[in-house]
């Protein structure tokens, strides 16, 4: 059984930085993508960004491009969100997620079968 565990969230101001982190476990992540996503109440679940775990290959979302970057540590089976210049609509809880087939371009939330228990990011003005 896959694990994703988010940690990192925070209550920042803008501008700040703040880098989430995404643990996996239960499985070789070798062809799976991760994904990052975020969601404000009552709104939809919205696509951030993902990558191609054996490759390293990104897309991101064109709100948090140029001022987010998905890394990944491959010794730790850890995902990174490093997101910079924070604006307040920034603000929502953050979730990774992962999908085992790698399915292009990964950026809806039906597309992935597990999901983190999401982490609080909070960004003031």
């Amino acid at each position: 059984q896959v694990q994703l565990v988010e940690s990192g969230g925070g209550l920042v101001q803008a501008g700040d930085s703040l880098r989430l982190s995404c643990a996996a476990s239960g499985r070789t992540f070798s062809s799976y993508t991760m994904g990052w996503f975020r969601q404000v109440p009552g709104k939809e679940r919205e696509f951030v960004g993902r990558m191609r775990w054996n490759t390293g290959s990104t897309f991101y979302a064109d709100s948090v491009k140029g001022r987010f970057t998905i890394s990944r540590d491959v010794a730790k089976n850890t995902v990174y969100l490093q997101m910079n210049s924070l604006k307040p609509e920034d603000t929502a809880v953050y979730y990774c997620a992962a999908d085992p087939t790698g399915r292009w371009p990964g950026v809806l939330p039906s597309g992935y079968d597990y999901w983190g228990q999401g982490t609080q990011v909070t960004v003031s003005s």
